[in-house]
């Protein structure tokens, strides 16, 4: 795909097309830098951000067990070893 730079004020720009922003998943906040003279733009969200706040909140609340039931396989009784 092709575009062209725009004028911005006293910067040039980019206008990227709508279905390119929801593939790439970008939100509001974008992280801009050059690799080997190419500029990379991607996501400033990291992949399972928050995550660990989430599980210590479940932890917290005695809402991290176990739904299943725990099941024995043979590699479990003859090859896992504690």
């Amino acid at each position: 795909m092709r575009a062209k730079l725009v004028s911005i004020g006293n910067s040039r720009g980019v206008r990227l097309p709508k279905p390119l922003i929801e593939q790439a998943n970008l939100q509001e906040d974008v992280d801009i830098q050059v690799r080997d003279g190419t500029i990379v733009i991607s996501s400033s969200k990291q992949p399972r951000e928050g995550w660990a706040a989430a599980a210590k909140g479940q932890h917290s609340r005695n809402d991290d067990r176990l739904i299943d039931r725990y099941v024995s396989t043979g590699f479990d009784q003859k090859e896992w070893n504690w």
